[in-house]
């Protein structure tokens, strides 16, 4: 990553710089809230949330993680466009998700399947709106890939979830290959957000209502996760990247939060 002035040496961290970024480990460890532990409750009663899935199925969530996110990736910044500019806030993010998901969840798994691609949308085009308030430049290949990044923070309920904090993007070249690589690191992860996601959803109990609150629950997540990532980038263009990831883990670590 840059400086803002590569010609000056960093700032030093101040203690209003320092509030902040306690502020972000905070917002972290709070993004696993009530409704997903709530999710997460039910995945254990169906057995982790997998063996509900057939095995077709599950060999299937991979192939359709690395698709929606190449799409997502393709179309971000062409849905800010548009009529798309008016959709443009954390809020109508998990509005957007939580109808999509009801409307998937209405058929059952084959409805919930064919929903995933839009998920994976809503959410990258909430992630990606994020990045826009922090400074990052909206139309820039290199937003983009720091989004991905953000999806490689895992998702609720698993114990070792934390903000990719290694700034992946600035060191990468911006090309099909850096993309597709990066795509093939963070998919897994997400994969299995998208496995406890069906499986909630499969569950003749829940129907739409899962469906809308599972996707209310993952927006929600990765907002909270991408308003950390962007808001330490921010902070690292000031402070410097050493300094600024070094006071996060420090504050994690004293508050025994989950790393990366």
């Amino acid at each position: 990553m840059q400086d803002a002035n590569p010609a000056d040496p960093p700032a030093p961290l101040t203690d209003d710089a320092r509030d902040e970024i306690a502020a972000m480990a905070d917002r972290q460890r709070r993004a696993n809230g009530l409704l997903m532990k709530a999710i997460n409750f039910v995945g254990a009663q169906v057995d982790d949330g997998l063996k509900l899935l057939p095995q077709g199925t599950r060999s299937q969530i991979d192939q359709v993680a690395r698709a929606a996110l190449q799409q997502s990736f393709d179309v971000a910044s062409r849905s800010r466009t548009g009529m798309g500019k008016n959709f443009g806030s954390d809020r109508v993010h998990k509005i957007m998700g939580t109808v999509s998901g009801a409307v998937g969840g209405f058929g059952g798994l084959p409805t919930a399947i064919a929903e995933l691609p839009v998920a994976t949308t809503v959410i990258f085009r909430a992630v990606h709106h994020v990045a826009t308030e922090y400074g990052e430049d909206p139309d820039a290949p290199e937003t983009r890939m720091e989004c991905l990044a953000v999806f490689g923070a895992g998702g609720p309920g698993t114990e070792d979830d934390g903000v990719d904090t290694a700034f992946i993007g600035a060191r990468l070249s911006i090309s099909g290959a850096a993309v597709n690589g990066l795509i093939s690191k963070v998919a897994p992860r997400f994969a299995a957000v998208l496995s406890q996601k069906l499986a909630t959803q499969a569950v003749p109990v829940l129907g739409a209502a899962a469906g809308a609150g599972t996707n209310y629950a993952f927006v929600d997540y990765y907002v909270s996760m991408a308003h950390v990532h962007f808001g330490l980038r921010r902070l690292a263009r000031i402070y410097g990247e050493d300094a600024v990831l070094n006071e996060f883990h420090r504050v994690l670590a004293a508050g025994k939060l989950p790393q990366t």
